[in-house]
């Protein structure tokens, strides 16, 4: 029997079978789109969305998720959600609703595990501190969400990148769940070139309205609230900032007071309101309950002072690394580890594509944050030296 015959066969039967068994909302994995043809695409056995999440899976930012942070940094407790963990929630909670209504769960899997990987080090703080300098130097605003496309597009295998599809990119790209969304409606009408627009714009401002293209992308950016939301609340009662009986009254009543509960209720409610409809929405009820809850998670947890007493030396470290870097760059220091971990063998393109402040913030945004704190002791702390005059 011809194996490869064999293989290809199982996947048109999966190619047909999804036209049947999926909604006819659903992005069927013979749509992707991706900047280069690839033979090896069409002649494996894999199909298309499979093949991202794999790609991604396999990517030097990918491991590097298991010690990027969440919301909480500097803090020693093993039971304090990291950034690896919550996209593998947002994963699962993302194929659960994405089972429930019949859409592709590989092109959700895709999305959900690459979405955070532009993160830089010390979470949102971090965000901001690195969007500071890349104004100061030129290049308008850092966001994560930006930065996750540019890694798996521009950064990964030395610059080659990985010929993502676009209906990943995009769900990357538009996936923010920080921004509040009672119901999300596909933006279809995409390509290439629209989402290097969309790129550009959301650079210049950060609250320049873009949505998914399709309704498995806009599953990603409700599934990213619906995991860390109660998540975070863990956390914080965890560390001490906030108490149970702390949160909204109303919020208890219709979410739960639990990070079981509200996943449950919301997921669930999400899905009734969603079934047989080309958009996702929840009920006004529940909406409104999830927008104070997260008016509460800002105020108790996000912005406490308790869990920001570390910030302005963050910032500072940020700042002094980003100038030492510069110094290295502009000098031609390749004994500098910038040049010896993140330049060496990088590809030509992106040596003559992007100027010395772009290429430390690829290097700093994919650093996670222990190795960043080693970077500075390294570079930024005196060495005692042994020995006699």
């Amino acid at each position: 029997m011809n194996k490869v015959k064999t293989l290809k066969d199982i996947k048109q039967q999966l190619h047909l079978s999804e036209k049947d068994r999926l909604s006819p909302y659903a992005t069927l994995s013979i749509q992707a789109v991706r900047r280069r043809d690839e033979p090896g695409i069409v002649d494996g056995h894999r199909e298309n969305f499979s093949l991202d999440a794999d790609r991604i899976l396999h990517s030097l930012a990918y491991s590097r998720y298991i010690d990027k942070t969440q919301v909480f940094y500097l803090i020693k407790n093993d039971h304090v959600t990291h950034r690896v963990l919550h996209v593998q929630l947002v994963s699962k909670i993302g194929r659960t609703i994405g089972r429930l209504l019949g859409l592709n769960e590989d092109l959700i899997e895709a999305i959900a595990l690459g979405h955070d990987i532009g993160h830089a080090p010390f979470g949102h703080d971090g965000e901001g501190f690195l969007s500071d300098l890349s104004k100061e130097y030129g290049m308008g605003n850092f966001l994560h969400n930006v930065q996750s496309v540019r890694f798996l597009e521009v950064i990964e295998k030395k610059g080659a990148g990985w010929n993502l599809s676009l209906q990943v990119l995009d769900g990357i790209l538009c996936h923010n769940g920080e921004v509040h969304s009672p119901a999300i409606y596909p933006d279809k009408a995409k390509d290439f070139t629209r989402l290097q627009e969309e790129i550009t714009k959301v650079t210049e401002d950060p609250a320049f309205p873009i949505r998914p293209m399709t309704i498995e992308g806009c599953v990603v950016r409700m599934a990213d609230t619906i995991s860390y939301i109660g998540r975070d609340i863990e956390d914080a009662i965890r560390l001490g900032l906030t108490k149970r009986d702390e949160l909204p009254a109303d919020c208890r009543r219709i979410l739960g007071e639990t990070n079981g509960t509200i996943v449950y209720a919301l997921v669930e409610d999400l899905i009734a309101e969603s079934l047989e409809k080309p958009h996702l929405s929840f009920s006004p009820e529940v909406a409104g309950a999830l927008k104070r809850l997260k008016d509460f998670n800002q105020e108790s947890i996000y912005t406490n002072p308790k869990a920001k007493n570390q910030t302005k030396k963050v910032r500072l470290m940020f700042e002094l690394l980003f100038e030492r870097y510069y110094k290295d760059l502009k000098a031609g220091n390749d004994n500098s580890v910038i040049f010896r971990e993140f330049l060496d063998g990088m590809s030509p393109q992106y040596l003559d594509n992007n100027p010395p402040a772009m290429i430390i913030r690829d290097f700093i945004a994919g650093m996670t944050d222990d190795y960043f704190l080693r970077q500075c002791q390294e570079n930024l702390m005196p060495t005692i030296i042994s020995g006699r005059y």
